[in-house]
């Protein structure tokens, strides 16, 4: 790792296991293997949104020519937002991509996600299936974003009934996960994810 890079995330990751505000946030990062190139950050949902009380673990690399390239940062929980590929984890901010000023730190990205929980950009998506969702039946998708937030966050869970299809679905003999997309995907409708899964 180049040298102006590693000097530069040792002072911010100080920075955001020190900093207050992070604390009050509930945001985290530590070291993987010791090794300032890849960190582990924790965020939690935001109060008053789907996902609140879940939490949430991404995957930060540090390219060797940061701070001037951002880092690359994925969920590595699973999640259900119109910016944040339901698959790979894959996120569309800005500030991660063509944004991004040398001036912004680790601190400035955690809060930045943490933010983009509380107010998804559906007309930026990278997950087009969800930011449809999201513009054509929000009721839905905020079930649906409450459900993931349980099965895979470790949410509370209030979402017995789309837990009972998970179920459904699972008994004919599919993949818990693939089932909870398939559904997901067709707005709870178990007959057109069954078909769904069914001709994948």
């Amino acid at each position: 790792m180049a040298n102006i890079a590693e000097q530069r995330i040792r002072r911010e990751f100080k920075e955001v296991v020190k900093s207050e505000e992070v604390a009050r946030c509930h945001i985290k990062v530590e070291l993987v293997n010791d090794n300032y190139t890849e960190l582990r950050g924790e965020i939690i949902g935001p109060p008053d949104t789907a996902y609140e009380g879940g939490t949430f673990i991404l995957e930060i690399k540090i390219p060797d020519t940061y701070p001037f390239n951002p880092p690359k940062v994925k969920f590595s929980t699973k999640i259900w937002h119109p910016n944040i590929s339901s698959v790979t984890g894959a996120i569309c901010l800005d500030i991660l991509k063509d944004q991004w000023a040398a001036a912004m730190t680790l601190r400035t990205v955690l809060l930045s996600l943490q933010a983009l929980l509380a107010a998804a950009e559906p007309d930026d998506p990278q997950d087009a299936v969800v930011a449809k969702q999201y513009k054509e039946n929000l009721p839905i998708f905020q079930q649906t974003a409450r459900h993931w937030t349980s099965a895979y966050a470790g949410g509370p869970n209030k979402e017995k009934e789309l837990e009972q299809k998970v179920e459904q679905v699972k008994n004919m003999g599919f993949d818990e996960h693939k089932a909870r997309v398939a559904l997901s995907s067709c707005n709870w409708d178990a007959e057109r994810a069954t078909e769904s899964l069914l001709s994948s």
